[in-house]
């Protein structure tokens, strides 16, 4: 791509709004130039075109890409061309031509990344980015972050992605039910919670606590299922909890006081509210009544 043809410029056939219009290749220096230049210049999406008003605008606009062409370096694709033979890019996302032609998969990534490289232009037809011999250097410094993003969105890869994320889903639940079967919980080892009371926790809600091992808890892969135990897994020990009965739940006295938000993260468990316990009442009343209605079932099945 020679670099005087990469400037256009287009009259405007407007008469009630005299200027013209004017095409060159992004490059952010030569942007802020022209805005310098053309301080009235505004953008047009809809053309990709950039409007200078004015009845003089074809001939500002002929000094100024004059002007622009003696001070551009006339060698830089020779340049360029030399730097790629010192020192290639080889990749399946690369062709060289004329020019240096992308071609990957769709990614935001790089798309920002090429968009940043002097002179890189879109080409719809050909469904490539070209990128000058001139812009070599700045490719190849961005280079990795594009081929890592092409990998990445390959239909392969984003494939594999999705289900290894729904086999995460899938295994996620599998261990909060195995764990729930062991009935314990992590507590730190020197602020304990009361055995035989009530409590509220995060992962299980409102539970008693009967026993309370002495050893540190030796797997800190537990912090995946007990995030308030991140920060120092090594101070918990594993807590054995049961289910409260109703009775239970309607003799413990809310907390009249809201726990520090800190404390109730790294401590794990805290003085129930009203409403949590509310709320743990009515999920035992549901249960008592399906205890009932099974029992009574079994039973009307048996005097048949």
């Amino acid at each position: 791509m020679e670099i005087a043809s990469a400037f256009r410029i287009i009259p405007s056939d407007d008469d009630e709004t005299p200027g013209a219009y004017v095409v060159f290749p992004y490059d952010r220096d030569l942007v802020r130039r022209f805005r310098e230049t053309f301080p009235r210049a505004r953008w047009r999406g809809a053309e990709q075109h950039w409007f200078v008003p004015g009845t003089t605008a074809v001939q500002r606009l002929d000094s100024w890409t004059a002007q622009e062409l003696q001070n551009l370096d006339r060698h830089a694709d020779e340049k360029g061309r030399d730097a790629f033979v010192f020192e290639p890019l080889e990749s399946p996302y690369l062709t060289i031509a004329d020019d240096l032609r992308v071609r990957t998969p769709y990614s935001r990534t790089i798309v920002e990344a090429l968009r940043s490289i002097p002179w890189a232009a879109w080409d719809p037809e050909e469904r490539i980015w070209r990128v000058p011999f001139r812009s070599y250097e700045e490719l190849k410094a961005r280079w990795p972050d594009i081929e890592e993003a092409a990998r990445r969105n390959e239909p392969a890869a984003r494939q594999k992605r999705r289900e290894e994320q729904k086999a995460q889903v899938s295994e996620e639940p599998s261990r909060v039910q195995a764990e729930r079967r062991r009935r314990r919980y992590p507590v730190p080892g020197d602020d304990l919670p009361p055995s035989g009371f009530p409590v509220s926790t995060h992962r299980w809600g409102v539970v008693v606590f009967e026993d309370i091992e002495s050893d540190p808890i030796q797997d800190p892969g537990m912090a995946d299922l007990y995030p308030h135990m991140r920060s120092d897994p090594s101070r918990y020990v594993w807590a054995r909890w049961r289910m409260p009965t109703l009775q239970e739940v309607y003799r413990t006295k809310p907390s009249r006081t809201d726990e520090d938000p800190e404390l109730r993260t790294s401590r794990g468990w805290w003085w129930s509210s009203q409403d949590e316990l509310r709320e743990r009442a009515r999920k035992l009343r549901e249960v008592e009544r399906m205890q009932r209605a099974r029992h009574e079932a079994r039973k009307a099945s048996a005097d048949v």
